[in-house]
């Protein structure tokens, strides 16, 4: 009686194991290489942004409904505060989400109306909040966009605005942060947490370094936010820095300017490698 072996590209045991964690890698890095490729991605405006917000109606009646509930009580516990607290600070900040919705889609309007080699495509994390408003405002403007998806136990897959055929579901962090990057040639920042910064950070770190290999405008959007944030002035006072460092990115603080310096800074960039 014969016996057929496994070949080991089938063997899912092993390619699912730690001695197959370098196939895995290359997987995840030549893969979505070769399908943007086909797809004739080349240049991308990527946009970073927490994933808690809502658009701004509907964080606004979930605190309203909360609110009215919260009013029949006589003693509130320390939890209803709590998420009192928490629902108003979501329409605080659900705010941004209809801007990052706008701004998206006057991007994609504005893109599609370039020549061939002048065409940018959004390009979001692939998750909720503004990442699904970069995703939402492509395609309301019947353009297409990208999501980097990571696979994450509280997110579950990319949202349902993103293109199919561009949508991506990462497992390591380092490889869909080399994708964010790879083919950006703008970074819209909206308010957000521990990720946003990191994402933030890392890319003014290789713009600093010089290991982007390119010149990439980085916006921060929502003076508010950034200013009540972050005192960037003082990384220069204590020498951190130097005084240059502070013109690797632009605070805006509308979707009209941000628009305006975002299709500027891309327009020049085109004019000079010509």
């Amino acid at each position: 009686m014969s016996n057929t072996p496994t070949k080991a590209y089938d063997n899912k045991d092993f390619l699912n194991g730690q001695n197959a964690r370098s196939i895995r890698v290359l997987c995840e890095l030549v893969e979505p290489e070769v399908r943007l490729s086909n797809h004739g991605v080349e240049n991308t405006i990527v946009f970073f942004g927490s994933a808690r917000p809502k658009p701004s109606g509907i964080a606004k009646a979930e605190y309203e409904d909360f609110s009215s509930q919260l009013n029949t009580v006589k003693n509130r516990t320390d939890e209803q505060i709590a998420e009192m607290k928490k629902l108003e600070a979501i329409v605080r900040l659900s705010q941004y989400y209809d801007h990052a919705v706008e701004l998206s889609k006057k991007l994609t309007k504005w893109s599609k109306s370039n020549p061939p080699d002048q065409k940018y495509l959004i390009c979001s994390g692939g998750g909720p909040g503004m990442m699904e408003a970069a995703n939402r405002g492509a395609k309301e403007a019947d353009g297409r966009s990208i999501a980097l998806g990571i696979s994450l136990p509280f997110e579950q897959g990319v949202n349902s605005f993103a293109d199919p055929a561009l949508s991506f579901e990462f497992h390591y962090f380092f490889l869909r942060k080399f994708y964010f990057l790879y083919h950006a040639k703008a970074i819209v920042v909206f308010p957000g947490g521990f990720g946003t910064m990191d994402e933030l950070f890392e890319t003014l770190t290789l713009a600093q370094t010089n290991k982007l290999h390119k010149k990439m405008p980085v916006f921060l959007y929502g003076k508010e936010f950034w200013e009540g944030l972050i005192q960037f002035d003082h990384f220069l006072e204590w020498g951190v820095i130097s005084p240059g460092d502070l013109d690797l990115f632009q605070i805006v603080n509308n979707v009209d300017d941000a628009f305006t310096q975002i299709t500027s800074a891309l327009s020049s960039k085109q004019n000079d490698a010509k």
